[in-house]
């Protein structure tokens, strides 16, 4: 059971509504009346930013089911609030709840270009793709102010380097003159996340992020750019999004997306009961409807994080779905996969003085 909302604070487009304490906590703190309080003037409750500096900036990592080694996130936490967001029980790690602290108090990592220069420039450092994105979103809207991902973009521009990225933030178009021009190389690809084309639906469950109109725009955008854009049909949500699959994918193609991929929602850790409290409040008719189906892709329970079950799911409910996005995906003409980026061209930029090569 989730603890009540803190009531001297007004809550605006935020995802959760309360603060339970993370998994690594000690105790719990549950706000309780004892008929003594002096009523106060409730005040909106806003987004806290915090930098730090980290050692390094390119995160590693050997999963067999992720099609990525390394990754650069600029921002822990993501002021998007999506309710369902599996990023959510990274906050525990800081001490802080994955509920409201998650997108309210963000830290940010205005070093990372100055990082990633230096970490690229190791002997015996070998390229490959490095996904952005991968845990919160780049593109958040605090990233309008800081612009930390244009930095990290020249960096790689300039060290021939390739990238991917996984967004829904409409912030990404103000960086995309770096993109393309990084496309134009083959050493680019951006993936837009679309969970629903029901507007009232986003509001709800992505309160801060684009509407999905702006998120088709912006697959237009880039794909008018030269840019290869995936549409990512994710998280697929049984009841509420599972019958807009073939939707979305026309929608996505006819704006110019050329690949797709889709998850079945996942719930970790904390995430679970602060989407059951969301599916409470907003959709209490349909809550024990999605969870009776999440739980029949998830052998009964509300998540299986085993390799090869996580980002699929089990059982006939997950088949079938897989099987409708397949069979949509072929009958709009999708590209099976995604395009190889190169990464034979990778070389420190040339510095001042330096002789250029005659050939």
């Amino acid at each position: 059971m989730l603890p009540p909302r803190n009531p001297d604070q007004r809550l605006k487009a935020r995802g959760s509504d309360t603060r339970p304490s993370g998994r690594f906590e000690a105790l719990s703190h549950i706000r309780c009346s004892d008929g003594w309080d002096i009523p106060e003037d409730q005040a909106l409750l806003r987004t806290e930013v915090t930098t730090e500096q980290p050692r390094s900036i390119i995160t590693r990592n050997s999963s067999p089911d992720i099609g990525f080694d390394r990754s650069i996130n600029p921002y822990r936490g993501c002021e998007h609030g999506c309710i369902y967001c599996y990023a959510r029980p990274s906050h525990a790690w800081l001490g802080l709840s994955p509920g409201a602290d998650f997108e309210t108090k963000i830290t940010a990592k205005p070093g990372a270009a100055a990082l990633l220069t230096r970490e690229l420039g190791r002997r015996g450092y070998k390229p490959a793709p490095i996904a952005l994105g991968t845990n919160t979103d780049p593109y958040q809207p605090v990233e309008a102010r800081l612009a930390i991902m244009p930095g990290i973009l020249r960096v790689l521009r300039d060290w021939n380097h390739p990238a991917t990225l996984v967004t829904r933030g409409s912030i990404v178009l103000r960086d995309l003159d770096l993109w393309a021009e990084m496309a134009a190389r083959d050493q680019a690809m951006i993936g837009v996340s679309i969970t629903t084309l029901d507007a009232d639906l986003a509001r709800a469950m992505e309160p801060r992020a684009p509407s999905p109109v702006t998120r088709l725009r912006m697959i237009r955008d880039l794909a008018r750019a030269g840019i290869p854009v995936r549409v990512m049909v994710a998280p697929v949500i049984p009841v509420l999004t599972e019958p807009e699959i073939e939707r979305i994918l026309q929608a996505a193609h006819e704006a110019g997306a050329t690949t797709a991929s889709m998850i079945p929602l996942r719930l970790p850790h904390e995430v679970a009961p602060l989407f059951r409290d969301w599916l409470d409040r907003h959709r209490p008719g349909m809550a024990a409807h999605v969870m009776n189906r999440v739980q029949a892709m998830r052998g009964g329970r509300d998540n299986d994080p085993r390799f090869g079950h996580r980002f699929k799911g089990e059982g006939i409910e997950a088949q079938l779905a897989q099987q409708r996005f397949r069979l949509a995906r072929k009958r709009l003409g999708y590209r099976e996969g995604s395009p190889a980026l190169d990464c034979s061209r990778f070389a420190p930029p040339p510095k001042a003085g330096d002789q250029l090569s005659l050939f």
